[in-house]
């Protein structure tokens, strides 16, 4: 693109762009771009974002109590979020919301054990305890896969409970993993080397035996009992993806990231179809890194056969969906150097030149909303490729543009964009020393 017409996009830009303060209030122009759509999708550009997380959490708020929305689905673990469900809809024993957010114990633990969490929890606590009885509860789902073990843990304490005989059968087909020391990269590794027998069957038995469960329940409306065989049913499904995924994980291809995200969405469908028992259509806001929420099919992401919750809801729900994206161009950021590492307060570099956040950075509007429809100028303005910054859990400012930059189409995988020019870091639960110094700058020691 040449510099003229990359001025010509600033200016359209800066004069199609909504300035935003702080709070709720904000989102007027968001608002009214939702609509009556039943589907939010809140993205990210990072997982240790402090404004992404208060715009989520006030975006959310707006949409539960002026929309109607019952329901939050995030990428996290289903026993996870299925404690913070609990709590939220004051039927567990954990006393405050950290508490119900302490099963969070998998890396990266900062991604929901923080303060902007525990804020949305608190307030869904509240919200939900002031409403009248015969009214459905925002509930709060988890849509990932990784949560093997205790997802299988989860449908053996469900069976113990309700049916004995049938849970001595399911722990023998899932002993099939003991081998593995509980360790599910060694059974990826070796099942989907060929070096040992998979226990594919074993898990789809079960899940087949839990199906079985629900299209025999007589209950027509939800119940106590309902709920407890509808999350045993889910746990199962997890089961199922999260064998394959680790089965597949060593190809190096496109395949374990569209199961990931096809699990996802799949996952997303039977909360729906769930919560549907009890609300006509009801609405549903998803929280996930922007890489899962922006349609694939106008990035990289899709040239390279990978595909995605916000392509799919879109192919499904159509116009129904509405895609929220977020950027920044600097600041600081809470990720980890390597995988499995200690959270680290990070600084997040400026955007680099040819990318939509160093072009958002000139129009020196600072914060802003971009909202747009199909037909519109900006929309089609929106459709040269540019750069995208990716941050997931893991920030490596030497490899920049190898690790965090993928080309794209904005107006095209996004129905609006939430820019944010200098960002904070958000704070974990249990910040450790390191976090709390945080880098020092890139110009220590001259300061300059």
């Amino acid at each position: 693109m040449t510099g003229t017409a990359t001025l010509d996009l600033t200016d359209r830009v800066r004069e199609s762009a909504h300035p935003l303060g702080t709070g709720p209030q904000a989102y007027d122009q968001l608002m009214q771009r939702i609509g009556d759509a039943h589907f939010v999708l809140l993205g990210e550009a990072s997982h240790g974002t402090h404004e992404f997380y208060r715009d989520r959490v006030d975006i959310t708020k707006r949409l539960v109590t002026e929309k109607g929305f019952t329901a939050i689905a995030t990428e996290a673990d289903w026993p996870d979020a299925r404690r913070v469900d609990r709590y939220v809809r004051g039927k567990s024993t954990d006393a405050t919301p950290a508490e119900a957010l302490s099963g969070f114990r998998r890396f990266p633990t900062w991604m929901w054990r923080n303060e902007d969490v525990v804020a949305l929890v608190e307030w869904l606590r509240s919200h939900n305890d002031a409403l009248p009885k015969d009214v459905p509860r925002v509930g709060f789902y988890g849509l990932d896969l990784y949560s093997l073990r205790a997802s299988m843990e989860a449908v053996m304490q469900y069976l113990e409970k309700e049916e004995p005989e049938v849970a001595k059968r399911v722990r023998e087909r899932y002993a099939c993993f003991d081998r593995f020391e509980k360790d599910e990269q060694v059974y990826g590794f070796l099942a989907g080397s060929g070096a040992s027998e998979s226990c594919e069957q074993a898990v789809v038995d079960v899940l087949l035996e839990l199906r079985r469960r629900a299209a025999d329940s007589a209950q027509q409306n939800a119940n106590e009992d309902d709920e407890a065989l509808f999350d045993a049913e889910q746990n199962a499904r997890v089961a199922v993806s999260a064998e394959r995924y680790y089965r597949m994980m060593y190809r190096g291809d496109a395949s374990t990231w569209n199961l990931r995200d096809t699990h996802m969405v799949e996952t997303l469908d039977a909360v729906v179809a769930h919560l549907g028992r009890q609300t006509p259509a009801p609405k549903v806001v998803v929280w996930a890194h922007n890489s899962h929420l922006g349609d694939a099919g106008a990035t990289e992401m899709g040239e390279r056969g990978e595909l995605n919750v916000g392509q799919l809801v879109r192919t499904r729900r159509g116009t129904d969906a509405v895609l929220v994206g977020f950027t920044t161009h600097h600041g600081r950021v809470t990720a980890a150097t390597n995988w499995g590492g200690g959270a680290e307060r990070k600084h997040v570099r400026p955007a680099l030149r040819d990318s939509y956040e160093a072009m958002f950075r000139e129009t020196r509007t600072g914060r802003f909303l971009l909202t747009w429809h199909e037909g519109d100028a900006l929309m089609h303005d929106m459709r040269n490729p540019k750069l995208e910054r990716a941050i997931g859990v893991i920030y490596r400012p030497e490899t920049e543009r190898q690790s965090h930059y993928f080309w794209a189409r904005l107006g095209d995988q996004f129905d609006a964009v939430i820019h944010t020019d200098e960002t904070r870091a958000v704070k974990p639960l249990e910040p450790t020393a390191e976090w709390d110094a945080g880098e020092p700058p890139e110009t220590y020691p001259f300061g300059v």
